[in-house]
């Protein structure tokens, strides 16, 4: 059984690590930001510790965490694990969180005041339960908060009562994107990356009276 977890958890890795560097090469975690989970086994998961560059992960920035946060073993985890677990408990299928600093995310999230409305798109096909242009979902925007424990109280009291778990904002903060697989949670955090774009020039050359709110 142990042999069995050592190879998923470094399966894991292995995954955080050629995330980051994907997610770095889109210029989407500059310097040491952002951070990449992904669930190793029920309330058990990979994420990268405090400080990291993600371009740059070694085996050794992976830590395990357990559904509070904690680290099993050595090392010091992101600042904000605990959003990540929180995600993981509000949204069991999830595999893999990933959490952007990109400055499409960073921007909007200023611009906007609640939430980023999205509506008729193509590119919201790229969630799984969407399957039409003709839809609209909103994206929220939480006040930033060095508080994480707050902070994930505010996020689980949203998304428990919301039917649109497609990810959330934090104000002048970043993106935070999730999904049933690593691959699906990328897709997902490019597809509101591709939008947070469209709709920012949307926002540049819209008349006042017109610009989406």
């Amino acid at each position: 059984m142990r042999q069995e977890f050592l190879r998923r958890f470094s399966e894991k890795v292995e995954e955080i690590i050629r995330a980051g560097k994907e997610l770095h090469s889109r210029g989407w975690v500059p310097a040491t930001s952002g951070n990449i989970s992904a669930k190793v086994e029920e309330g058990l998961f990979a994420i990268t510790a405090s400080g990291k560059h993600k371009g740059k992960l070694t085996p050794q920035d992976i830590l395990l965490v357990d559904k509070e946060g904690r680290p099993v073993g050595s090392g010091k985890p992101s600042a904000e694990t605990l959003l990540h677990t929180t995600l993981y408990e509000l949204f069991p299928s999830a595999g893999a969180v990933v959490h952007t600093h990109s400055p499409n995310a960073t921007v909007i999230s200023l611009v906007l005041k609640d939430f980023v409305e999205l509506e008729d798109y193509e590119l919201l096909k790229a969630f799984p339960d969407i399957n039409t242009h003709e839809t609209r979902i909103r994206i929220p925007i939480f006040p930033n908060d060095q508080d994480m424990r707050r902070l994930s109280e505010r996020v689980r009291a949203y998304f428990s009562s919301t039917p649109e778990p497609y990810g959330f904002l934090i104000r002048g903060h970043g993106l935070y994107a999730w999904g049933r697989t690593m691959e699906e949670a990328l897709i997902h955090t490019e597809a509101l990356e591709f939008l947070f774009e469209c709709e920012i020039r949307l926002l540049s050359v819209s008349q006042p009276s017109t610009a989406r709110k």
